[in-house]
């Protein structure tokens, strides 16, 4: 499996595209991200097609089959 490299750091405001959308929803912006203790608890993506958010655990982002860094 191949990994995207990922530095939590800089995860706010990150583009990213599914590499299997749902409902033409390809494209994603990290708008929100929620810290506790230097920990990252929640992060918040927003489909730009229709600004639908959907809260999922960051380290999926790593997983290049199904998430893949910037816009492709």
């Amino acid at each position: 499996m191949n990994k995207n490299q990922i530095n939590p750091q800089k995860l706010l405001l990150s583009k990213w595209t599914a590499v299997t959308p749902n409902n033409k929803e390809k494209h994603f912006l990290v708008t929100r991200i929620e810290v506790q203790e230097l920990l990252i608890t929640a992060c918040i993506l927003e489909a730009v097609i229709n600004g639908h958010e959907y809260q999922i655990n960051w380290r999926e982002l790593k997983n290049a089959s199904i998430w893949l860094a910037g816009w492709q």
